[in-house]
């Protein structure tokens, strides 16, 4: 994914087990990446991508289950478009996301 994207200045998690191995934390280390984590226990911390986590979760898939990774990921690619450029958000008066961030849509 670094390859495509490049590099953040920072990553924000939670304490689980997986971003605090030894091996994450010099992966990002070595990259220049910021590492910032949540509070133990403060779920509010990161309320905005566990918001995300469960429109993906319930608005496609659990609708659509995929077969393979490939489709899932494709699904889900197909979805996060969807969602940044199709769908209104009442948290920012039913704006697109893109509309809100100045990225012009197609009409």
């Amino acid at each position: 994914m670094l390859e495509q994207y490049g590099c953040p200045e920072i990553i924000n998690s939670d304490q689980g087990v997986q971003y605090t191995s030894k091996k994450w934390v010099e992966l990002l280390e070595e990259k220049g990446i910021r590492i910032s984590m949540d509070g133990k226990g403060r779920c509010k911390d990161n309320i905005w991508i566990e918001r995300f986590w469960r429109s993906i979760k319930q608005e496609h898939i659990y609708l659509n289950p995929a077969d393979t990774v490939s489709e899932l990921r494709q699904g889900i690619g197909k979805w996060i478009k969807f969602y940044n450029y199709e769908r209104p958000h009442q948290s920012i008066t039913k704006l697109l996301p893109a509309m809100e961030y100045g990225i012009v849509v197609a009409a």
